[in-house]
């Protein structure tokens, strides 16, 4: 990729997340999933990396997050994890891969601190997942957890639907969160819920909350980085709480379409790409393969 100037910065701890949370400053998150997206994050000044399991589509093709396999994530978590030299860097726990019992979710946890190379594991799931957020983190590993709008239970769910819009679903939304708080989560994502319970639920944790589509009150925000950079063809759909901050896909095709012109009229490459030699060496191998009938070519 080549140097990066400019001054690096500290790196991200869980220390420096707590600082932040205490000052009311907010945690900029945003996903990655190999080592240019990581890198151009890290070099904007991003607090934390998520290596989300979105990967699965917006990376990989896939239909949903519920394709993707713990070996997939470990090796996109060790691309990323190559550039992140000053973001927290987070690594999504698949469906399949936690949900057995504690005793799974710490094995896999562990995979992906010693082989993915990330400071911490996200796993989705509220109260039923605190027994296995305290294993996680009795074991000395980082747990964000993840409530509202969980993608991996999209079926049970009844698809992308916003959470904790009646007076029970709101209730239940800030219970998970104090449940996985109580666990020892350091911070949790809050998908896809209005914004007043967004307000309310933070006000009631003593840990960061990181909102996407749950408004601006949160300690945080998280964005896809393809869907907030514009890197998807035109048609595409977006969420309602995603703010396209660019055209990398617009920009991206210019650059593709100009190359495939320059190609079929023979404008590029021009003598400027290519590489000379001296002109008498030059005359001398046309000299050698004239002479030479083994180097003539053949009819077919």
């Amino acid at each position: 990729m080549g140097p990066v100037t400019g001054k690096q910065r500290k790196k991200v701890t869980i220390a420096t997340l707590r600082s932040l949370y205490a000052k009311n400053e907010p945690i900029a998150m945003i996903t990655a999933h190999d080592f240019p997206s990581a890198l151009v994050a890290d070099n904007s000044g991003i607090d934390v990396v998520l290596v989300g399991d979105s990967l699965a589509m917006v990376a990989l093709g896939m239909e949903d997050t519920s394709e993707v396999l713990v070996e997939e994530m470990l090796l996109h978590c060790r691309s990323v994890a190559r550039a992140t030299k000053a973001a927290f860097t987070v690594g999504d726990l698949p469906m399949g891969s936690y949900e057995i019992g504690p005793e799974q979710g710490l094995e896999t946890a562990i995979r992906f601190i010693k082989q993915g190379r990330v400071q911490a594991v996200k796993l989705e799931g509220g109260r039923e997942m605190a027994p296995t957020i305290n294993k996680i983190t009795s074991a000395g590993i980082p747990v964000l957890a993840h409530v509202g709008l969980t993608p991996q239970r999209q079926n049970a769910l009844g698809g992308f639907k916003v959470q904790g819009k009646t007076a029970g679903g709101a209730l239940h939304i800030l219970e998970d969160a104090m449940a996985v708080q109580d666990a020892g989560a350091f911070a949790v994502v809050l998908e896809a819920v209005p914004a007043e319970i967004a307000r309310i639920v933070t006000e009631k944790l003593s840990i960061p909350t990181i909102g996407i589509g749950a408004g601006n009150t949160c300690s945080g925000q998280v964005l896809v980085q393809v869907d907030m950079t514009g890197n998807f063809p035109p048609g595409r759909f977006l969420p309602k709480f995603v703010r396209q901050y660019g055209n990398v896909w617009s920009e991206a095709q210019q650059a593709v379409e100009a190359y495939r012109a320059d190609v079929k009229s023979r404008a590029y490459p021009a003598p400027e790409h290519t590489y000379p030699m001296p002109q008498e060496e030059l005359d001398m191998f046309a000299n050698a393969v004239e002479q030479s009938p083994h180097l003539q070519r053949r009819k077919l």
